[in-house]
Protein backbone atom coordinates (compact mmCIF):
# COMPACT_ATOMS: atom_id res chain seq x y z
CA UNK A 1 0.00 0.00 0.00
CA UNK A 2 0.91 3.74 -0.50
CA UNK A 3 -0.32 4.87 2.75
CA UNK A 4 0.81 3.45 5.92
CA UNK A 5 -2.49 1.85 7.50
CA UNK A 6 -4.15 3.55 10.94
CA UNK A 7 -5.20 1.14 13.54
CA UNK A 8 -7.62 2.92 15.72
CA UNK A 9 -8.90 1.13 19.02
CA UNK A 10 -10.91 2.41 20.71
CA UNK A 11 -11.25 0.93 24.41
CA UNK A 12 -14.66 1.57 25.75
CA UNK A 13 -15.25 2.99 29.31
CA UNK A 14 -11.41 3.94 29.87
CA UNK A 15 -11.55 7.34 31.38
CA UNK A 16 -9.14 9.27 32.81
CA UNK A 17 -8.93 10.13 36.53
CA UNK A 18 -6.06 11.34 38.85
CA UNK A 19 -8.35 9.88 41.80
CA UNK A 20 -6.86 6.30 42.24
CA UNK A 21 -9.57 5.00 44.84
CA UNK A 22 -11.37 2.96 43.21
CA UNK A 23 -10.21 3.36 39.70
CA UNK A 24 -9.87 0.51 37.86
CA UNK A 25 -8.06 2.15 35.18
CA UNK A 26 -5.10 3.35 37.35
CA UNK A 27 -4.58 0.76 39.61
CA UNK A 28 -4.61 -1.59 36.94
CA UNK A 29 -1.34 -3.39 35.74
CA UNK A 30 -1.07 -1.30 32.12
CA UNK A 31 2.56 -1.89 31.08
CA UNK A 32 1.44 -1.33 27.16
CA UNK A 33 -1.02 1.73 28.24
CA UNK A 34 1.44 3.24 30.81
CA UNK A 35 4.13 3.19 28.21
CA UNK A 36 2.12 4.47 25.44
CA UNK A 37 1.16 7.53 27.32
CA UNK A 38 5.18 8.31 28.69
CA UNK A 39 6.74 7.56 25.45
CA UNK A 40 3.66 9.05 22.66
CA UNK A 41 2.13 12.25 21.66
CA UNK A 42 -1.24 11.89 23.83
CA UNK A 43 -3.42 13.90 25.25
CA UNK A 44 -6.64 14.13 26.95
CA UNK A 45 -10.21 14.59 25.24
CA UNK A 46 -13.79 14.95 25.78
CA UNK A 47 -16.66 12.24 25.30
CA UNK A 48 -19.19 13.58 27.00
CA UNK A 49 -21.84 16.37 27.02
CA UNK A 50 -21.57 19.30 24.85
CA UNK A 51 -18.32 17.60 23.38
CA UNK A 52 -21.06 14.35 21.92
CA UNK A 53 -24.02 16.79 21.14
CA UNK A 54 -26.32 16.17 25.00
CA UNK A 55 -27.35 18.97 26.85
CA UNK A 56 -24.76 19.82 29.06
CA UNK A 57 -21.61 19.05 30.33
CA UNK A 58 -23.27 17.56 33.76
CA UNK A 59 -24.07 14.56 30.94
CA UNK A 60 -22.57 11.22 31.19
CA UNK A 61 -21.41 10.13 27.24
CA UNK A 62 -22.10 6.61 26.13
CA UNK A 63 -21.19 4.92 23.25
CA UNK A 64 -23.43 5.01 20.96
CA UNK A 65 -23.35 8.92 20.90
CA UNK A 66 -19.18 8.66 21.13
CA UNK A 67 -19.34 6.55 18.18
CA UNK A 68 -21.37 8.90 16.01
CA UNK A 69 -19.26 11.81 16.93
CA UNK A 70 -15.69 9.77 16.01
CA UNK A 71 -17.50 8.19 13.22
CA UNK A 72 -18.61 11.50 11.68
CA UNK A 73 -15.73 14.09 13.29
CA UNK A 74 -19.04 16.69 13.67
CA UNK A 75 -21.72 17.49 16.87
CA UNK A 76 -25.01 16.93 16.20
CA UNK A 77 -28.07 17.05 18.97
CA UNK A 78 -28.13 13.31 20.30
CA UNK A 79 -30.59 11.39 22.64
CA UNK A 80 -31.73 13.71 25.40
CA UNK A 81 -30.87 16.97 24.00
CA UNK A 82 -32.75 15.89 20.85
CA UNK A 83 -35.76 15.00 22.46
CA UNK A 84 -35.99 18.05 25.01
CA UNK A 85 -35.58 19.91 21.77
CA UNK A 86 -38.92 18.28 20.36
CA UNK A 87 -40.48 18.24 23.66
CA UNK A 88 -39.97 22.06 24.26
CA UNK A 89 -40.82 23.31 20.75
CA UNK A 90 -44.32 20.73 21.09
CA UNK A 91 -43.14 19.47 18.03
CA UNK A 92 -43.54 15.86 19.38
CA UNK A 93 -47.11 16.48 19.69
CA UNK A 94 -47.77 17.49 16.23
CA UNK A 95 -46.59 14.68 14.84
CA UNK A 96 -49.02 12.19 13.15
CA UNK A 97 -47.91 9.48 15.19
CA UNK A 98 -48.38 11.02 18.75
CA UNK A 99 -51.84 11.45 17.32
CA UNK A 100 -52.66 8.41 15.96
CA UNK A 101 -51.57 7.00 19.37
CA UNK A 102 -54.29 9.18 20.68
CA UNK A 103 -56.88 8.15 18.57
CA UNK A 104 -55.96 4.54 18.93
CA UNK A 105 -56.48 4.30 22.81
CA UNK A 106 -59.17 6.57 23.28
CA UNK A 107 -61.68 3.84 24.73
CA UNK A 108 -58.35 2.04 25.91
CA UNK A 109 -55.19 2.77 27.64
CA UNK A 110 -52.08 4.54 26.66
CA UNK A 111 -48.59 2.85 27.90
CA UNK A 112 -45.55 4.17 29.04
CA UNK A 113 -42.38 1.35 29.20
CA UNK A 114 -38.69 2.31 29.43
CA UNK A 115 -36.33 3.00 31.85
CA UNK A 116 -37.16 4.99 35.23
CA UNK A 117 -34.55 7.13 36.05
CA UNK A 118 -32.91 10.62 35.14
CA UNK A 119 -29.79 8.96 34.28
CA UNK A 120 -30.09 10.73 30.80
CA UNK A 121 -28.45 7.73 28.67
CA UNK A 122 -31.45 5.66 27.82
CA UNK A 123 -34.41 8.28 29.15
CA UNK A 124 -35.46 10.82 31.61
CA UNK A 125 -37.93 10.65 33.84
CA UNK A 126 -38.98 14.30 32.69
CA UNK A 127 -39.95 13.14 29.38
CA UNK A 128 -41.98 10.48 30.54
CA UNK A 129 -44.35 13.30 33.01
CA UNK A 130 -44.20 15.51 29.85
CA UNK A 131 -45.83 12.94 27.57
CA UNK A 132 -48.19 11.86 30.46
CA UNK A 133 -49.23 15.45 31.08
CA UNK A 134 -50.02 15.73 27.09
CA UNK A 135 -51.72 12.45 27.12
CA UNK A 136 -54.09 13.39 29.46
CA UNK A 137 -54.30 17.07 27.86
CA UNK A 138 -55.40 15.71 24.32
CA UNK A 139 -58.49 13.51 25.88
CA UNK A 140 -56.31 10.01 27.29
CA UNK A 141 -58.40 8.44 30.12
CA UNK A 142 -56.10 5.81 31.71
CA UNK A 143 -52.41 5.67 31.96
CA UNK A 144 -50.21 2.43 32.75
CA UNK A 145 -46.15 2.95 32.95
CA UNK A 146 -44.12 0.03 33.20
CA UNK A 147 -41.04 0.99 34.64
CA UNK A 148 -38.04 -0.78 33.96
CA UNK A 149 -35.78 0.01 37.05
CA UNK A 150 -31.79 1.30 36.24
CA UNK A 151 -29.20 1.00 39.07
CA UNK A 152 -26.65 1.69 35.97
CA UNK A 153 -26.85 4.86 34.89
CA UNK A 154 -27.48 6.63 38.29
CA UNK A 155 -26.41 4.81 41.68
CA UNK A 156 -27.23 1.48 42.08
CA UNK A 157 -29.91 1.46 44.57
CA UNK A 158 -31.68 4.82 44.08
CA UNK A 159 -34.90 3.08 42.59
CA UNK A 160 -37.36 4.12 44.88
CA UNK A 161 -36.35 7.95 44.44
CA UNK A 162 -37.66 7.85 41.25
CA UNK A 163 -40.75 5.50 42.19
CA UNK A 164 -41.74 8.01 44.58
CA UNK A 165 -41.19 11.22 42.14
CA UNK A 166 -43.87 8.82 39.45
CA UNK A 167 -46.15 8.19 42.38
CA UNK A 168 -45.96 12.11 43.40
CA UNK A 169 -46.55 13.03 39.73
CA UNK A 170 -49.46 10.36 39.63
CA UNK A 171 -51.13 12.14 42.62
CA UNK A 172 -51.04 15.77 41.08
CA UNK A 173 -52.49 14.82 37.41
CA UNK A 174 -54.69 11.60 38.44
CA UNK A 175 -58.21 13.32 39.06
CA UNK A 176 -62.19 12.13 37.74
CA UNK A 177 -61.33 12.02 34.55
CA UNK A 178 -57.86 10.54 34.30
CA UNK A 179 -56.08 7.53 35.96
CA UNK A 180 -52.07 6.79 35.90
CA UNK A 181 -50.42 3.93 37.77
CA UNK A 182 -47.51 1.89 37.43
CA UNK A 183 -48.52 -1.48 35.93
CA UNK A 184 -45.27 -3.50 36.12
CA UNK A 185 -41.31 -3.42 35.93
CA UNK A 186 -38.20 -5.09 36.64
CA UNK A 187 -34.53 -4.80 36.48
CA UNK A 188 -33.10 -3.61 33.07
CA UNK A 189 -30.37 -6.49 33.20
CA UNK A 190 -33.39 -9.01 33.96
CA UNK A 191 -36.35 -8.05 31.79
CA UNK A 192 -36.80 -6.23 28.34
CA UNK A 193 -33.56 -4.71 27.59
CA UNK A 194 -31.58 -6.94 25.85
CA UNK A 195 -29.65 -5.58 22.52
CA UNK A 196 -27.68 -7.36 20.01
CA UNK A 197 -29.86 -9.98 20.18
CA UNK A 198 -27.77 -11.35 22.99
CA UNK A 199 -30.57 -12.88 25.01
CA UNK A 200 -34.16 -13.20 23.96
CA UNK A 201 -35.13 -14.86 27.07
CA UNK A 202 -35.13 -11.04 28.89
CA UNK A 203 -37.38 -9.82 26.08
CA UNK A 204 -39.32 -12.69 26.61
CA UNK A 205 -39.74 -11.81 30.31
CA UNK A 206 -40.53 -8.29 29.50
CA UNK A 207 -43.60 -9.36 27.28
CA UNK A 208 -44.99 -11.96 29.60
CA UNK A 209 -44.71 -9.25 32.71
CA UNK A 210 -45.62 -5.64 30.47
CA UNK A 211 -47.88 -7.21 27.68
CA UNK A 212 -49.66 -10.08 29.30
CA UNK A 213 -49.60 -9.37 33.01
CA UNK A 214 -47.64 -12.67 33.72
CA UNK A 215 -45.71 -12.56 37.07
CA UNK A 216 -45.02 -12.70 40.62
CA UNK A 217 -47.64 -9.78 41.84
CA UNK A 218 -47.33 -6.71 44.22
CA UNK A 219 -49.90 -4.03 45.86
CA UNK A 220 -47.25 -1.61 44.56
CA UNK A 221 -43.59 -1.23 43.24
CA UNK A 222 -42.54 0.10 46.39
CA UNK A 223 -43.74 -3.57 47.96
CA UNK A 224 -41.56 -4.93 45.40
CA UNK A 225 -38.64 -3.24 44.65
CA UNK A 226 -38.75 -3.57 48.85
CA UNK A 227 -39.49 -7.29 49.16
CA UNK A 228 -36.74 -8.65 46.30
CA UNK A 229 -34.02 -6.74 47.94
CA UNK A 230 -34.96 -7.86 51.19
CA UNK A 231 -34.86 -11.36 49.85
CA UNK A 232 -32.14 -11.58 47.23
CA UNK A 233 -29.67 -8.62 48.15
CA UNK A 234 -29.60 -7.64 44.51
CA UNK A 235 -28.76 -4.35 43.31
CA UNK A 236 -32.00 -2.22 40.72
CA UNK A 237 -30.56 -3.50 37.07
CA UNK A 238 -30.78 -7.18 38.68
CA UNK A 239 -33.89 -7.03 40.21
CA UNK A 240 -36.45 -9.69 38.89
CA UNK A 241 -39.60 -8.68 36.99
CA UNK A 242 -43.00 -7.92 39.01
CA UNK A 243 -46.61 -7.35 38.19
CA UNK A 244 -49.08 -4.40 40.13
CA UNK A 245 -52.16 -6.75 41.26
CA UNK A 246 -55.17 -5.23 42.73
CA UNK A 247 -57.89 -8.33 43.92
CA UNK A 248 -55.19 -10.65 42.04
CA UNK A 249 -55.55 -8.98 38.73
CA UNK A 250 -53.01 -6.77 36.90
CA UNK A 251 -53.83 -3.64 36.48
CA UNK A 252 -52.23 -2.81 33.52
CA UNK A 253 -52.43 -5.52 30.74
CA UNK A 254 -51.48 -4.50 27.54
CA UNK A 255 -54.91 -5.01 25.06
CA UNK A 256 -56.78 -4.41 21.65
CA UNK A 257 -57.07 -1.25 21.27
CA UNK A 258 -54.85 0.73 23.77
CA UNK A 259 -51.33 2.79 22.50
CA UNK A 260 -47.74 1.47 24.02
CA UNK A 261 -44.69 4.41 23.84
CA UNK A 262 -41.01 3.22 24.45
CA UNK A 263 -39.63 6.08 25.90
CA UNK A 264 -36.38 5.16 26.19
CA UNK A 265 -34.32 7.27 23.09
CA UNK A 266 -31.05 4.89 23.02
CA UNK A 267 -31.42 2.45 20.08
CA UNK A 268 -29.18 -0.42 21.06
CA UNK A 269 -31.88 -1.49 24.28
CA UNK A 270 -34.88 -0.54 22.61
CA UNK A 271 -34.96 -2.54 19.18
CA UNK A 272 -35.59 -6.21 20.86
CA UNK A 273 -38.65 -5.11 22.04
CA UNK A 274 -39.42 -2.95 19.39
CA UNK A 275 -39.79 -6.07 17.43
CA UNK A 276 -41.56 -8.45 19.13
CA UNK A 277 -44.54 -5.56 18.54
CA UNK A 278 -44.29 -4.58 15.29
CA UNK A 279 -43.56 -8.06 13.19
CA UNK A 280 -46.51 -9.98 12.66
CA UNK A 281 -44.02 -12.95 11.47
CA UNK A 282 -41.99 -13.07 14.67
CA UNK A 283 -39.97 -16.11 15.70
CA UNK A 284 -37.79 -15.44 18.48
CA UNK A 285 -40.06 -16.38 21.03
CA UNK A 286 -43.86 -17.21 21.83
CA UNK A 287 -45.42 -14.32 22.34
CA UNK A 288 -48.98 -16.25 23.30
CA UNK A 289 -51.07 -13.32 22.46
CA UNK A 290 -50.04 -10.24 19.99
CA UNK A 291 -52.38 -7.22 21.20
CA UNK A 292 -53.76 -5.26 18.62
CA UNK A 293 -51.78 -1.64 19.21
CA UNK A 294 -50.86 1.41 18.26
CA UNK A 295 -46.44 1.26 19.30
CA UNK A 296 -44.31 3.65 18.78
CA UNK A 297 -40.78 4.56 19.84
CA UNK A 298 -39.70 7.89 21.03
CA UNK A 299 -36.80 7.25 18.41
CA UNK A 300 -36.91 5.42 15.54
CA UNK A 301 -33.95 3.39 16.92
CA UNK A 302 -32.72 1.96 13.33
CA UNK A 303 -33.20 3.90 10.35
CA UNK A 304 -32.57 1.60 7.84
CA UNK A 305 -34.33 -1.71 9.25
CA UNK A 306 -37.28 0.56 9.98
CA UNK A 307 -37.39 -0.50 13.80
CA UNK A 308 -39.57 0.84 15.17
CA UNK A 309 -42.63 1.32 12.21
CA UNK A 310 -43.30 3.98 14.30
CA UNK A 311 -41.59 7.13 16.39
CA UNK A 312 -41.90 10.29 17.93
CA UNK A 313 -39.12 12.25 17.39
CA UNK A 314 -36.50 12.05 14.55
CA UNK A 315 -32.73 11.29 14.60
CA UNK A 316 -30.02 13.54 13.62
CA UNK A 317 -29.92 13.32 9.85
CA UNK A 318 -25.98 12.30 10.17
CA UNK A 319 -23.76 13.29 6.95
CA UNK A 320 -20.19 13.48 5.84
CA UNK A 321 -19.40 10.20 7.75
CA UNK A 322 -15.33 9.38 7.96
CA UNK A 323 -16.73 5.96 6.60
CA UNK A 324 -18.25 8.03 3.38
CA UNK A 325 -14.73 9.91 3.11
CA UNK A 326 -12.84 6.82 3.33
CA UNK A 327 -14.56 5.18 0.33
CA UNK A 328 -14.73 8.71 -1.66
CA UNK A 329 -10.77 8.28 -1.45
CA UNK A 330 -10.66 4.23 -2.23
CA UNK A 331 -9.67 3.29 1.46
CA UNK A 332 -10.22 -0.04 2.16
CA UNK A 333 -11.45 -0.20 5.53
CA UNK A 334 -11.82 -3.30 8.53
CA UNK A 335 -14.02 -2.92 11.59
CA UNK A 336 -14.51 -5.89 14.45
CA UNK A 337 -15.67 -5.95 17.81
CA UNK A 338 -17.84 -8.64 19.81
CA UNK A 339 -21.20 -8.76 19.73
CA UNK A 340 -21.77 -5.96 22.50
CA UNK A 341 -19.98 -3.21 20.77
CA UNK A 342 -20.30 -4.44 16.87
CA UNK A 343 -22.81 -1.83 16.17
CA UNK A 344 -20.93 0.61 17.49
CA UNK A 345 -17.99 0.12 15.19
CA UNK A 346 -20.29 0.04 12.60
CA UNK A 347 -23.79 1.14 12.49
CA UNK A 348 -23.37 4.55 14.79
CA UNK A 349 -19.74 4.54 13.14
CA UNK A 350 -21.57 5.07 10.02
CA UNK A 351 -24.13 7.71 11.26
CA UNK A 352 -26.71 5.26 12.38
CA UNK A 353 -26.83 3.50 9.46
CA UNK A 354 -26.91 -0.19 9.36
CA UNK A 355 -25.90 -0.51 5.98
CA UNK A 356 -22.21 -0.15 4.52
CA UNK A 357 -21.03 2.41 1.62
CA UNK A 358 -18.94 0.30 -0.24
CA UNK A 359 -19.34 -4.02 -0.06
CA UNK A 360 -16.22 -3.99 -1.82
CA UNK A 361 -14.31 -0.89 0.64
CA UNK A 362 -15.47 -1.66 3.92
CA UNK A 363 -15.34 -5.45 5.60
CA UNK A 364 -17.10 -5.70 9.02
CA UNK A 365 -16.41 -8.75 11.33
CA UNK A 366 -18.40 -9.44 14.55
CA UNK A 367 -16.81 -11.59 17.28
CA UNK A 368 -19.92 -13.67 19.17
CA UNK A 369 -20.28 -12.09 22.80
CA UNK A 370 -20.54 -15.11 25.31
CA UNK A 371 -23.80 -14.82 27.30
CA UNK A 372 -22.45 -14.53 30.47
CA UNK A 373 -22.40 -12.01 33.20
CA UNK A 374 -19.40 -10.07 32.08
CA UNK A 375 -17.96 -10.13 36.07
CA UNK A 376 -17.82 -13.84 35.58
CA UNK A 377 -15.62 -13.50 32.27
CA UNK A 378 -14.14 -10.14 32.68
CA UNK A 379 -11.43 -10.92 29.56
CA UNK A 380 -14.54 -11.59 27.00
CA UNK A 381 -13.72 -11.39 23.72
CA UNK A 382 -10.36 -9.52 23.79
CA UNK A 383 -8.21 -12.07 22.59
CA UNK A 384 -10.17 -13.51 19.51
CA UNK A 385 -10.52 -10.16 18.38
CA UNK A 386 -7.03 -9.61 18.77
CA UNK A 387 -6.80 -12.77 16.50
CA UNK A 388 -8.40 -11.62 13.82
CA UNK A 389 -7.64 -7.95 14.29
CA UNK A 390 -3.98 -8.46 13.99
CA UNK A 391 -4.65 -11.32 11.11
CA UNK A 392 -5.81 -8.23 8.91
CA UNK A 393 -3.56 -5.53 9.79
CA UNK A 394 -0.36 -8.18 8.66
CA UNK A 395 -2.24 -9.54 5.49
CA UNK A 396 -1.46 -5.37 4.23
CA UNK A 397 -5.22 -5.40 2.60
CA UNK A 398 -6.56 -2.63 4.49
CA UNK A 399 -5.93 1.42 4.57
CA UNK A 400 -7.87 1.87 8.08
CA UNK A 401 -9.12 -0.72 10.93
CA UNK A 402 -10.95 -0.06 13.88
CA UNK A 403 -12.03 -1.73 16.95
CA UNK A 404 -13.89 -1.65 20.09
CA UNK A 405 -12.53 -3.67 23.16
CA UNK A 406 -16.10 -3.99 25.41
CA UNK A 407 -14.29 -4.53 28.60
CA UNK A 408 -13.98 -1.49 30.55
CA UNK A 409 -17.93 -0.83 29.70
CA UNK A 410 -19.43 -3.76 30.26
CA UNK A 411 -17.76 -5.29 33.39
CA UNK A 412 -17.36 -2.01 34.78
CA UNK A 413 -21.62 -1.53 34.68
CA UNK A 414 -21.02 -4.49 36.97
CA UNK A 415 -19.89 -2.80 39.64
CA UNK A 416 -17.32 -5.15 40.67
CA UNK A 417 -14.23 -3.69 41.01
CA UNK A 418 -11.48 -6.68 41.17
CA UNK A 419 -13.61 -8.25 37.59
CA UNK A 420 -12.54 -4.73 36.13
CA UNK A 421 -9.42 -4.47 37.33
CA UNK A 422 -9.52 -8.08 34.92
CA UNK A 423 -11.23 -6.47 32.20
CA UNK A 424 -9.22 -3.24 31.70
CA UNK A 425 -6.18 -5.66 31.97
CA UNK A 426 -7.18 -7.84 29.45
CA UNK A 427 -7.35 -4.69 27.02
CA UNK A 428 -4.01 -3.94 27.84
CA UNK A 429 -2.58 -7.42 27.52
CA UNK A 430 -3.84 -7.40 23.94
CA UNK A 431 -2.15 -3.89 23.20
CA UNK A 432 0.71 -5.24 23.21
CA UNK A 433 -0.05 -7.82 20.32
CA UNK A 434 -1.95 -4.87 18.09
CA UNK A 435 1.73 -2.98 18.89
CA UNK A 436 3.90 -5.28 17.44
CA UNK A 437 1.75 -6.35 14.11
CA UNK A 438 1.46 -2.15 13.47
CA UNK A 439 5.08 -2.55 13.79
CA UNK A 440 5.56 -5.64 11.38
CA UNK A 441 3.81 -3.22 8.66
CA UNK A 442 5.32 0.61 9.43
CA UNK A 443 1.84 1.44 10.22
CA UNK A 444 0.47 3.78 12.59
CA UNK A 445 -1.44 2.55 16.29
CA UNK A 446 -4.19 5.39 17.89
CA UNK A 447 -6.01 4.40 21.11
CA UNK A 448 -8.40 6.47 22.43
CA UNK A 449 -12.18 5.29 24.42
CA UNK A 450 -15.74 6.63 23.79
CA UNK A 451 -16.27 7.72 27.36
CA UNK A 452 -15.26 6.73 31.23
CA UNK A 453 -16.83 4.10 33.12
CA UNK A 454 -13.98 1.77 34.61
CA UNK A 455 -12.30 4.70 36.21
CA UNK A 456 -14.75 5.59 38.96
CA UNK A 457 -16.05 2.24 40.12
CA UNK A 458 -17.36 3.59 43.81
CA UNK A 459 -20.12 5.91 44.85
CA UNK A 460 -18.70 8.43 47.35
CA UNK A 461 -20.13 7.46 50.92
CA UNK A 462 -22.74 9.72 51.83
CA UNK A 463 -22.18 8.94 55.58
CA UNK A 464 -18.43 9.49 57.14
CA UNK A 465 -17.16 6.22 57.87
CA UNK A 466 -19.18 4.05 55.80
CA UNK A 467 -18.38 2.12 53.28
CA UNK A 468 -18.77 2.98 49.38
CA UNK A 469 -21.19 1.52 47.09
CA UNK A 470 -20.15 0.58 43.80
CA UNK A 471 -20.79 2.99 41.15
CA UNK A 472 -22.45 1.30 38.02
CA UNK A 473 -22.63 3.93 35.62
CA UNK A 474 -20.29 6.05 32.96
CA UNK A 475 -18.47 9.05 34.23
CA UNK A 476 -17.62 12.91 33.36
CA UNK A 477 -13.96 12.17 32.89
CA UNK A 478 -12.31 12.55 29.92
CA UNK A 479 -10.49 9.78 27.83
CA UNK A 480 -6.71 9.48 26.51
CA UNK A 481 -6.05 10.15 23.11
CA UNK A 482 -3.03 8.35 21.94
CA UNK A 483 -0.95 8.47 18.70
CA UNK A 484 1.91 5.52 18.47
CA UNK A 485 4.67 5.57 15.66
CA UNK A 486 3.92 8.82 13.88
CA UNK A 487 5.79 11.87 14.00
CA UNK A 488 3.59 14.62 15.04
CA UNK A 489 2.63 16.84 17.51
CA UNK A 490 -0.76 17.68 19.71
CA UNK A 491 -2.14 20.44 18.75
CA UNK A 492 -3.29 23.12 21.38
CA UNK A 493 -6.51 23.93 22.33
CA UNK A 494 -9.22 21.72 23.94
CA UNK A 495 -10.89 18.93 21.73
CA UNK A 496 -13.23 15.92 21.97
CA UNK A 497 -14.59 12.89 19.99
CA UNK A 498 -15.41 14.66 16.91
CA UNK A 499 -12.28 16.14 16.35
CA UNK A 500 -10.82 12.30 15.95
CA UNK A 501 -11.90 11.89 12.31
CA UNK A 502 -9.76 14.98 11.22
CA UNK A 503 -6.71 13.32 12.95
CA UNK A 504 -7.15 9.93 10.99
CA UNK A 505 -7.64 11.99 7.65
CA UNK A 506 -4.17 13.55 7.98
CA UNK A 507 -2.91 10.47 9.14
CA UNK A 508 -3.59 9.31 6.65
CA UNK A 509 -2.37 11.82 4.20
CA UNK A 510 -5.18 13.30 3.11
CA UNK A 511 -6.98 16.70 3.66
CA UNK A 512 -9.84 16.13 6.28
CA UNK A 513 -13.55 16.92 5.03
CA UNK A 514 -14.64 20.64 5.19
CA UNK A 515 -17.58 19.92 7.46
CA UNK A 516 -15.37 18.10 9.97
CA UNK A 517 -13.94 19.83 13.37
CA UNK A 518 -9.83 20.17 13.67
CA UNK A 519 -7.63 17.87 13.85
CA UNK A 520 -6.11 17.05 16.93
CA UNK A 521 -2.71 17.11 15.81
CA UNK A 522 -1.16 19.94 13.72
Amino acid sequence: MSKRPVVLVVMDGVGLSDNKFGNAVANAYTPNLDNLLSTCPNTAIAAHGLAVGLPSDGDMGNSEVGHNALGCGQIYSQGAKLVNESIESKDIFETDTWKALIEKCKNGKMHFLGLLSDGNVHSHINHLMALIERAKEDGVKEVRVHALLDGRDVPETSALTYIDQIEDFFNQVNDDTFHACIASGGGRMKITMDRYQANWKMVEEGWHTHVLGEGRQFKSAREAIETYREELGVIDQDLPAFVIAEDGKPVGTIEDGDSVVLYNFRGDRAQEISLAFDEENFDKFDRVRKPDVMYAGMLQYDGDLKIPNNFLVYPPKIKYTMSEFMVKHNIKSYAISETQKYGHVTYFWNGNNSQKFSEELEDWVEVKSDVVPFEQRPWMKSAEITDLLVEAIESNKYDFLRTNYPNGDMVGHTGSYEATIIGVESVDLNLERIKKAVDKVNGILVVTADHGNADEMYEKAKKEGAAPKAKTSHTLNKVPFIIYNADVEIAEGEFGLANVASTVAKLLGLEPDEHWLPAIIK
